[in-house]
């Protein structure tokens, strides 16, 4: 197994693992190495066996040979039968010491990086749009509380930047909705007076569809700047009779469009908005039925499962570029090639994109290679009990 692969626990433990085998092993070479010279160094007594002296000088040196070798053979003697067992105890004694090295490590490593945890699962968390959390590590001031108290205060900026923004928009939208109303509220006046000329009153109903148009585009904007925000009252809905509900009212524009429309759902609770799920649906619905073709269909699955509850909006139409998927979900961002892109405001699925992120789900779009597109919405499934 390649040591790249390893996690950062893994890596560690071995780092304290081979550090305990270094250490035992040298402090066994030099034990090993005093006690050998301290063996080698120990004077043995001989016992001396007088014999004859019939030889003169080469009698006394074969005597002192064989004292040498005597005392030569009781010193390996003596060093097989202790230095050399201790030798062999004290490798099976650092066996185990690595061993235990190794899963002390694993404690250690685990509990050092248990801040990291602690940050990485905030940063999940903030990746699902909940800027308000903290890290908020306590403990001594080390590498760690400053590597999270760093990330703390990004997360306030972040958090104050995107409120910031979400208040523009809202507060610009909002303004921008009196002045519409008005020029709608002057223009119908006008038109519904007897004395007016034929050219002016159709001059009045291209405005009123301009303005009209204006008024979705505003009312877009307010809705994706309050996606934005994380559900503060989730309530439980049933994402089936959502979708129940909006394909009955778009039921008069599909016919309209000579467009046929299939339900297919069953029970789907979730928890969350129902005002932006309703707008979700009918965001997806709407585009399904408005983006097709003469004698086409749109086919809406619902159903769920113990972990998430899916919604499938399926549609036919003309042919969907496949580089243009990537950019569908970006505000503003209209597919030429689809049959009444015009018509829209360009939020859509921007707005179905960023109620789905506040709910804690998932979406996702495919062509189909007859032409139109397949949208995938998955929510988390409200929680039993």
């Amino acid at each position: 197994m390649r040591a790249r692969g390893w996690t950062v626990r893994a890596r560690l433990t071995v780092l304290y693992g081979c550090l305990v085998f270094l250490a035992g092993a040298a402090l066994l070479a030099v034990v090993y190495y005093l006690l050998d010279r301290s063996v080698a160094n120990q004077p043995i007594e001989v016992p001396v066996v007088s014999v004859v002296d019939t030889g003169g000088d080469q009698a006394a040196v074969e005597l002192k040979q064989r004292q040498a070798a005597a005392e030569a053979q009781m010193r390996e003697s003596f060093r097989q039968r202790t230095v050399l067992p201790l030798l062999e105890r004290s490798l099976i004694a650092l066996g185990g010491l690595t061993v235990a090295g190794l899963a002390a490590g694993w404690l250690i490593a685990g509990r050092t990086l248990r801040p990291i945890h602690r940050i990485t699962t905030t940063a999940r968390r903030v990746a699902d749009r909940n800027l308000h959390e903290r890290i908020a590590l306590g403990g001594p001031r080390d590498e760690l509380r400053e590597l999270a108290d760093t990330f703390d205060d990004m997360l306030s900026r972040l958090d104050a930047a995107f409120e910031g923004q979400r208040q523009f928009v809202g507060n610009a939208s909002h303004e921008l909705k009196t002045p519409l109303a008005i020029n709608r509220t002057l223009l119908e006046v006008a038109m519904n007076r007897s004395d007016t000329p034929p050219a002016l009153r159709q001059l009045g109903e291209t405005l009123l569809e301009v303005n009209s148009r204006h008024e979705r585009l505003v009312d877009g904007l307010l809705t994706l700047a309050r996606s934005e925000h994380t559900i503060a009252n989730p309530m439980p809905v049933d994402l089936a009779e959502v979708a129940g509900d909006v394909i009955g009212h778009a039921r008069h524009e599909s016919e309209r469009l000579d467009v046929s429309v299939a339900l297919e759902a069953s029970a789907a609770p979730v928890c969350g908005d129902p005002l932006l799920l309703e707008r979700l649906v009918q965001n997806l619905v709407h585009n399904a039925v408005r983006h097709n073709r003469a004698g086409g269909w749109v086919r809406v699955v619902v159903e769920a499962d113990n972990h998430a509850a899916r919604l499938v909006v399926a549609n036919t139409g003309r042919p969907v570029p496949a580089a243009s998927i990537a950019s569908i979900f970006e505000p503003f961002q209209r597919i030429t090639s689809r049959v009444g892109s015009t018509r829209g405001t360009g939020l859509g699925l921007s707005i179905v994109r960023s109620v789905v992120r506040a709910h804690g789900g998932s979406v996702s779009a495919k062509a189909r290679a007859e032409g139109g597109l397949v949208v995938e919405v998955s929510l988390p499934a409200e929680a039993a009990g």
